[in-house]
């Protein structure tokens, strides 16, 4: 849209070419709807606040303040950079958790296999000698016929205690505790509140360029942002702003914010130029979090390794501890 609109094409045409070039049929009808309201004399923020679900009310906002100020095609081309910057965000941050996530998945059904069905094949002619074992031996053997016996019970109670987990996650009471426990964690904490830092200020800094009142695109920012106390800051910051009080200041109060965004935006303040402090801000807290995924990965790798294989190194000696042993194990108690 921001190319077709620099070229001098009219909206309506322009939406009518994006209509043809679409190939995505659950995104084209939308479009197309946007696109009949525009004819029939909507504005196009109008006819995308009909579709929340698709454009949110960042994508909204930015564009009535890009029709107002008539500087759409600007507009149009910023919030295209937002919304990549965006999405290469979350592709990093989930790209960075699927291998711990898939070397978790495999470790628990590579034990799972060797508790219920190989060690029991193997300590059965320990049993059968009637001979008194070594203490972890007799460990392992408990823990594999507990879950051998168990493991449907064992199923179902974790699929139960994930879904209760989630849902209390997602209470009125449990989300903020939880969001608590994430920021307060090592590592991960730091990380958490750098992503949400970072959105916070690309997102604040995109709707303020684009001509966005402040108190909206507070609004805005505040639900972009995911963590909880996070988002209360910023309705304080927001109250405040609304009572004449400095941003800086406001969110210095809250703690949730780290000093160099608190001094970058009371410099951005005071010189006139408060988005172009925050987008500086958003680049540099992007390059952190790549630094704090690579940290987190590089720790997370060798604990899992270091886990795996002490539980591993655990059932091998227990095996062949009584082979080795077998000529001095006492006689039946």
């Amino acid at each position: 849209m921001a190319t077709l609109l620099r070229s001098g094409i009219p909206l309506a045409e322009a939406l009518g070419a994006l209509v043809e070039q679409l190939t995505n049929v659950r995104f084209k009808a939308p479009v197309s709807e946007v696109r009949a309201m525009v004819n029939e004399g909507s504005s196009l923020a109008d006819a995308l606040a009909k579709h929340p679900k698709i454009f949110d009310e960042l994508y909204v906002s930015m564009v009535r303040a890009g029709e107002l100020a008539g500087n759409l095609d600007d507009v149009l081309g910023r919030l295209a950079d937002f919304l990549e910057s965006s999405q290469k965000l979350k592709a990093k941050v989930q790209g960075a958790m699927i291998y711990p996530m898939v070397m978790v998945v495999v470790g628990v059904a590579i034990m799972a296999v060797l508790m219920i069905k190989v060690i029991p094949q193997i300590t059965d002619m320990f049993t059968q000698q009637g001979k008194v074992l070594p203490l972890n031996t007799r460990m392992l053997i408990w823990v594999s016929d507990f879950i051998g016996t168990y493991i449907a019970f064992l199923i179902i109670g974790g699929i139960l205690f994930t879904f209760l987990f989630v849902q209390w996650t997602r209470s009125k009471d449990g989300k903020p505790a939880w969001h608590r426990f994430l920021l307060k964690t090592p590592v991960l904490g730091q990380l958490v509140r750098t992503i949400n830092v970072s959105r916070f200020a690309r997102t604040l800094g995109t709707m303020l360029h684009a001509g966005v009142p402040m108190l909206r695109a507070l609004d805005t920012a505040k639900q972009i942002v995911g963590n909880v106390l996070i988002q209360r800051a910023i309705e304080d910051a927001k109250k405040a702003v609304t009572e004449g009080e400095s941003l800086a200041q406001t969110l210095k109060k809250s703690g949730q914010f780290p000093t160099t965004l608190i001094h970058m935006v009371a410099v951005g303040e005071k010189a006139g130029q408060l988005e172009q402090m925050l987008e500086r801000v958003a680049n540099t807290y992007d390059a952190e979090v790549d630094t704090k995924l690579a940290r987190l990965t590089s720790l997370l790798e060798p604990l899992m390794l270091v886990i795996m294989g002490g539980a591993v190194a655990f059932i091998v000696f227990s095996i062949l501890q009584p082979i080795m042993d077998l000529g001095q194990l006492s006689g039946p108690k």
